[in-house]
């Protein structure tokens, strides 16, 4: 399985804006309607990355744990779908229902969104503080398929952790590692 790290987006970036059609809902759904009054957590993803199936289901606790402290999340899938037809709207979708995803599951279809975020792998996460500042991105925790260290969300949830505590999130922060991006 072939990986590919962060490009680690400069930390103080404004968040890119985007408007995306929900896989789940149908809708339309902006940054500004995912904010959150504390932060927001960007998380690009896909349905068939290794190393997303490897952490859905702490992304799903981390996202359950935090919304309800004011932080908002989305997910955003901009694989290309006439070559990996396993991430398809449709089938993201299904992915979203079958893995509870208590956050929108955005496909940015033109790559555009990615290419903002300077997004490169599955899964790259985001957090972003109340005035859309970005003061992580990198990885969910040390842990990958077949490495056998646990999934915690250790680093995420130290960098939300911080935001709640008012101080100021940890350096260094590392890159996320995963599956690269398919880009059209």
């Amino acid at each position: 399985m072939a990986t590919t790290a962060s490009n680690m987006l400069a930390l103080g970036t404004t968040a890119p804006d985007f408007t995306l059609i929900d896989t789940v809902s149908n809708e339309l759904v902006s940054l500004a309607s995912v904010k959150g009054a504390k932060g927001t957590v960007v998380m690009f993803i896909c349905n068939h990355c290794p190393f997303v199936l490897h952490v859905n289901e702490e992304i799903v606790r981390i996202a359950n744990d935090y919304r309800v402290q004011g932080f908002g999340f989305v997910a955003i899938s901009s694989n290309d779908i006439l070559n990996y037809p396993q991430d398809a709207p449709d089938l993201m979708w299904k992915t979203a229902r079958q893995n509870n995803y208590p956050f929108p599951y955005l496909y940015d279809e033109s790559q555009d969104v990615a290419r903002a975020y300077h997004a490169a792998c599955t899964p790259d996460f985001y957090l972003f503080d109340s005035e859309l500042k970005l003061i992580y991105r990198g990885q969910l925790d040390d842990s990958r398929p077949g490495n056998s260290i646990p999934v915690n969300g250790r680093d995420l949830r130290s960098a939300l952790d911080a935001v709640l505590r008012n101080a100021q999130v940890l350096q260094p922060q590392k890159p996320s590692i995963g599956c690269n991006i398919k880009w059209k």
